[in-house]
């Protein structure tokens, strides 16, 4: 069921509720930085001096996943508002979690640990008053990323941290403040002390929120992206044939390709675009060595073995694994399109979310010799061409072998692949074209006779 509030109303209702039972509310952070800024807000957090067991009280049926956090989920329909107590955190032994929770009665000292100034506002939801206690209205006016209080100390608490600083200063095309720029080269190498799913999620965000080629050279200036995706940092200075590759070598291209990865593309595009050339680097051959120019040789399928590592390495789901190994393992096929077979090419267009494949490119081209012939061809046929006739039903089965006497075995798979294939070439129409087919090309030629 789809709610009437939105998640502003729903927001602003637990804030009135908390209020009338005596309790400090405000709305808080993102959602107060993006009203700010003129964004709509992803979703709604509440911060009250009201403890966890009150909230659950005052709002039955509530989800108590952080309650030990002092967080309390408060659905409402399809919607979800997050209700946090004041608090102050000590010690963060994991570099994620505080080993104690210190409940507060005071807003200050709740925003004192959190992460960066344009994150620590409040907002008064009866007048729309902003409270800010760490400078952040000026931080969003000067542009700056900046950690409430000691830098070195936030990014300790958890580690994440980094890698969102990261990410605040691209979406927002903000500078991160010198000490803070610091502090994360510094503590760099630990950011693998991250458990590897969340590390996975905040880089999707880095690619998806329309800002990823600042993103991404971010994560190279402060020494993030040789630790997280060394892959990656490799495509730097490998050199690619200027035929082709104007724009420069692996690295910039792939820059390239990222800067024009639209906001809201699928997390599966977006690593897909990202990795479609991490093989080259290790096949990497120079002109001296071939002969004639820059080669190299099997690169997308090196690369789709490289993506799969990255993938299980960042423990992405089997479904979407396959998807980026897919993207990057046939990101070369589109320049030998206007030469397939009718069969081949409706076999291709046809593959697991060929969108996505087209798209990749689409970019990949726009990224270097913008030559979009391969593509126009793609879309023209895909237009022209009825869906009937890139997925016809079947004209015969395996059952029809058997009653034309062939012995079940590997030879079904070869001759239903023919079969289809002579239909998909507009050769076959009917089942009695397919049996005739069938007998003319396997009873004579493999020697197999009727039982």
């Amino acid at each position: 069921m789809e709610s009437a509030l939105t998640p502003r109303q729903l927001a602003i209702q637990i804030c009135e509720t908390l209020r009338a039972s005596g309790h400090q509310a405000f709305l808080v952070g993102g959602c107060v930085r993006d009203e700010l800024l003129g964004r709509v807000p992803a979703d709604y957090d509440v911060s009250t001096d009201a403890i966890p067991s009150r909230v659950e009280e005052l709002f039955p049926g509530s989800l108590t996943v952080g309650a030990k956090f002092g967080v309390v989920v408060v659905p409402r329909d399809d919607l979800h508002v997050e209700v946090a107590t004041f608090r102050s955190d000590v010690g963060y032994s994991d570099g994620r979690h505080p080993d104690q929770v210190v409940y507060s009665k005071t807003p200050q000292e709740d925003v004192a640990r959190r992460d960066f100034t344009i994150n620590g506002l409040l907002m008064n939801p009866v007048d729309g008053k902003i409270l800010d206690y760490v400078g952040g209205r000026d931080d969003l006016r000067e542009k700056i990323i900046r950690t409430i209080g000691e830098p070195r100390l936030r990014f300790t608490e958890d580690k994440l941290r980094l890698v969102r600083a990261v990410r605040f200063a691209a979406r927002f095309n903000y500078e991160i403040e010198p000490n803070t720029f610091a502090a994360i080269k510094e503590l760099a190498p630990q950011i693998n002390q991250v458990s590897q799913e969340r590390l996975r999620d905040e880089l999707t965000k880095i690619l998806t929120e329309g800002s990823a080629r600042r993103g991404f050279e971010l994560l190279d200036e402060t020494g993030l992206l040789e630790i997280l995706l060394p892959e990656v940092a490799h495509m730097k200075g490998v050199q690619q044939p200027p035929e082709y590759h104007p724009e420069g070598d692996v690295w910039i291209h792939t820059l390239m390709l990222l800067e024009n990865l639209p906001a809201g593309s699928s997390p599966t595009l977006a690593w897909g675009a990202l990795l479609h050339d991490v093989g080259k680097p290790p096949t990497f051959q120079p002109a001296s060595k071939t002969g004639d120019r820059i080669r190299f040789n099997e690169h997308a399928e090196i690369g789709a073995r490289m993506a799969e590592e990255i993938c299980k390495r960042f423990r992405f789901s089997n479904e979407d694994t396959e998807l980026i190994i897919e993207l990057v393992a046939s990101h070369m096929r589109f320049k030998d399109v206007q030469q397939m077979k009718a069969s081949t090419l409706k076999r291709f267009v046809r593959s697991p979310k060929f969108e996505e494949k087209l798209e990749l490119h689409r970019l990949d081209c726009t990224a270097c010799h913008h030559m979009l012939d391969n593509y126009l061809f793609v879309e023209k046929f895909i237009a022209d061409t009825p869906p009937e006739q890139v997925r016809p039903a079947k004209l015969i089965t395996g059952d029809d072998l058997q009653g034309l006497g062939f012995r079940p075995g590997p030879l079904y798979k070869q001759i239903l692949r023919s079969v289809e294939d002579a239909q998909l070439e507009g050769k076959l129409a009917s089942r009695e074209e397919a049996i005739s087919y069938v007998e003319a090309e396997f009873s004579q030629k493999r020697g197999i006779t009727k039982q």
